[in-house]
């Protein structure tokens, strides 16, 4: 899938030699910055019960941004050959000298070595630290991939299944005219499936930087039994209700939340909730962005980022209390802060966005995160639904909008699976609802009456992407009206 998935210097030196031909073309004043990232991903989908594509995709692209005489221009290509390198730096030259002026440039990152990682070998700003880094998931193939994708069919023990199992490697190289040089590499798992019977959908989701960590069975039967339990659902009155959040449903609050709270351009323009040193959510909150991985999980995703700023662990929440917002360069020097790792190839515009955010779980989880055969309650929500005197467990949420920025007040429906709970008990599966929520207040003090034990690792669509997620139990969730109209 792959071919050589060693850190061999070959991308760190392409990056050097294209920093070196902007200085010929431009000038010894010219300020560049180059990234070359490989990146290979591979699907295998299933449907109807049978796998019905393997697609395969690995692409190298080199990215220019070039800052001359107070213009910034950039580009890419994917043509790594002499005439393709030397093609793009004359068109990002040439675009640099005619943009208009760029007042917010914030310059170059000065160079800075990578954090080192627990168990991670190397140190200065020339190191490829692998945080973990799986071979063998590097280098997995559609037969690696098609043994989980038959555990899960297997498990649904006849039900109609579909999904897909992916895996993914990159590794990337950095440098820039500020002296600025970094490399690294990373490998990445997920699989998401669900099971259908008569006419309900089961859903089961685990991303992970290791393929061994995907247990296809343990995800078929966690699919299967939400969708026995799911079938003849009923209809409920609109109204604000107490729910249990199982973590895929808790993923679309952590992507909200940093994509529009914590990003840092949306703060430095005043377009957030975010106060820093505020108390903003309940003390039992604790979110924090973990680039580098923990907890022995490796990392998903390069240690620095577009800018060549390495990333760290970032606290956004810690016991309730707004403690930071994520910054590239740009979003950093209009808010009077420091870059921490967060730029992208769109940040400049839409703001930095948190790739890895996990919610803290409350205590080490000590059952099997598996559904019951008699119901669809995975294990790391169920002491929380045992509490809930009566509301909602709710599987997972879709089609989000957010209706005000500011509020982080948001609508969409719900999916894959609500039921009734009572006295502690499923007592009954409930039709898809929506909901019109503020995110911010779900989470704000009293309002959070559990967190599970175990926050699970959730695939996004976009691979690189992951929110680690427990189940919540929140004391009111605002739902405004059943789907089918």
């Amino acid at each position: 899938m792959t071919g050589d998935t060693t850190l061999t210097g070959a991308e760190l030196e392409l990056a050097a030699r294209i920093v070196d031909l902007v200085r010929r073309q431009a000038g010894a004043s010219a300020e560049a910055e180059v990234m070359v990232g490989h990146h290979a991903e591979a699907l295998t989908r299933f449907a109807n019960s049978m796998i019905h594509q393997n697609v395969a995709d690995a692409v190298t692209t080199v990215r220019l941004r070039l800052h001359l005489d107070g213009r910034t221009a950039a580009g890419s290509t994917t043509l790594t050959a002499a005439d393709g390198l030397a093609g793009l730096v004359e068109r990002v030259v040439a675009a640099a000298r005619v943009n208009p002026p760029d007042a917010l440039w914030p310059g170059l990152t000065p160079p800075t070595p990578l954090y080192p990682a627990s168990g991670a070998h190397g140190s200065g700003p020339h190191s490829g630290l692998d945080f973990g880094f799986d071979e063998t998931t590097a280098r997995a193939d559609p037969a690696d991939r098609a043994e989980r994708v038959r555990a899960f069919v297997r498990a649904a023990a006849g039900l109609e299944t579909a999904g897909y199992c992916r895996t993914v490697y990159s590794s990337a190289a950095f440098a820039n005219t500020a002296g600025q040089s970094v490399e690294g590499r990373s490998a990445e798992a997920a699989m998401d499936g669900i099971a259908r019977y008569r006419g309900a959908d089961g859903v089961a989701r685990l991303a992970s930087g290791r393929l061994a960590d995907l247990d296809g069975a343990e995800l078929g039967a966690r699919a299967a039994a939400k969708a026995r339990a799911g079938a003849s659902p009923r209809e409920l009155p609109p109204g604000r209700y107490e729910v249990v959040l199982e973590p895929e449903a808790v993923a679309d609050l952590l992507a909200n939340l940093a994509a529009y709270g914590f990003n840092g351009k949306a703060y430095a323009q005043k377009q957030s909730f975010a106060e820093i040193d505020a108390d903003q959510f309940d003390p039992s909150v604790s979110i924090i962005d973990e680039p580098l991985g923990s907890r022995g999980e490796p990392a998903i995703g390069l240690p620095f980022d577009l800018e060549g700023t390495p990333r760290d662990w970032l606290v956004l929440v810690r016991e309730g209390v707004t403690k930071a917002v994520t910054h590239d360069r740009t979003s950093a020097a209009e808010a009077g802060a420091t870059s921490t790792g967060h730029a992208s190839v769109g940040s400049r515009t839409w703001g930095p966005v948190a790739l890895n955010m996990r919610l803290e779980a409350s205590a080490p989880e000590t059952l099997p995160d598996v559904s019951s055969d008699d119901g669809p309650v995975a294990a790391t929500a169920r002491p929380l639904v045992e509490r809930m005197e009566r509301g909602l467990l709710v599987t997972d949420l879709w089609y989000t909008r957010v209706l005000d920025q500011k509020a982080l007040v948001v609508t969409g429906l719900t999916r894959n699976g609500v039921w009734l709970v009572e006295d502690g008990r499923v007592v009954a599966p409930v039709s898809n609802m929506r909901f019109t929520q503020s995110y911010p207040e779900a989470l704000s003090a009293g309002m959070v009456r559990g967190i599970g034990g175990r926050s699970v690792l959730q695939p996004d669509a976009w691979s690189g992407v992951r929110y680690a997620a427990p189940a919540l139990h929140l004391a009111s969730w605002n739902l405004t009206g059943n789907a089918s109209g």
